[in-house]
């Protein structure tokens, strides 16, 4: 069974800077990408019937049909979910699907497939509904004390290209912080630190709202974007400047965001989603 605990508010007391709403507000709810297309001769090679090459050739032949027609010989493009495709007679299947979930990590969950100390993990959460017979595993890492949007999916391909740094990914976070970084210090981020483990890559870091205190007494909602993925690498790089950070929350991977989803909430991703990641990763170019 799902559970789908309310998330709570933002840290109070922070006031918010012109043009900006409310600390711990819900994203708006985006549109999601159209769903997915592709040309005949490509769903053909993907299901393994033939090269792309020869899939013209079999096309061009009159070997192939769509919804019961013959398509142009110089192809088309179809709706893998929707249209029947044939070869000689022979139903084509679409390749076998992956799953993928979006789930809202709550705080102290393990983003791990098992836990030795018998601690909740994100598979805990989503349960046997959310697996749906596949075996999944998270995407990348969100610390215990780490909340927001994680993805779980078994498509191997998929998973190492969104945390490899090759792809530069972007991964958004809403970090709030112990004392006001002044100028110096988001130019620091921005630009890159010294971490135990080498300079951190330029990211984007807004100010986004603070208290009246000043660099040490009062605190400050950020919003950071990195496209790199090292253990705890935004927290390091807020003590980097002289900073804690006191919540740290993923709002997008890629081109996802994690929306109106609740704490402890997961839906399966759509095919216009993944088809947005598979592009974001150069998958869809192949």
């Amino acid at each position: 069974m799902r559970k789908r605990a309310a998330r709570t508010s933002g840290a109070p007391g922070l006031k918010a800077r012109e043009g900006v709403g409310r600390l711990g507000a819900e994203d708006p709810p985006r549109a999601s990408p159209a769903a997915p297309q592709e040309r005949l001769n490509r769903f053909l090679a993907r299901a393994g019937v033939a090269s792309r090459r020869a899939a013209d050739a079999l096309i061009a032949s009159g070997s192939v049909r769509v919804n019961g027609t013959r398509p142009p010989a110089s192809g088309m493009v179809i709706d893998p979910d929707k249209d029947r495709v044939m070869v000689d007679g022979r139903l084509v299947r679409p390749p076998t699907t992956h799953r993928h979930l979006m789930l809202n990590k709550p705080l102290g969950v393990i983003t791990t497939a098992r836990d030795e100390s018998s601690r909740t993990t994100v598979l805990d959460i989503v349960g046997e509904e959310g697996m749906g017979g596949h075996r999944l595993f998270p995407v990348g890492r969100l610390d215990a004390d780490s909340t927001g949007l994680l993805l779980l999916t078994d498509d191997g391909q998929l998973a190492y290209r969104l945390t490899h740094p090759r792809y530069k990914v972007p991964k958004e976070y809403e970090v709030v912080v112990a004392g006001v970084p002044t100028s110096r210090d988001l130019r620091m981020l921005r630009e890159g630190v010294q971490l135990d483990d080498g300079m951190s890559a330029p990211a984007e870091v807004e100010l986004v709202r603070a208290t009246t205190g000043d660099r040490d007494s009062g605190r400050a909602e950020l919003r950071v974007v990195i496209r790199e993925g090292r253990h705890r690498q935004v927290r390091r790089m807020v003590q980097a400047v002289g900073h804690k950070v006191q919540s740290l929350r993923r709002t997008a991977y890629g081109p996802l965001r994690l929306g109106r989803l609740k704490t402890g909430g997961w839906r399966v991703l759509s095919s216009g989603e993944i088809t947005a990641l598979r592009r974001a990763t150069g998958l869809d170019t192949e």
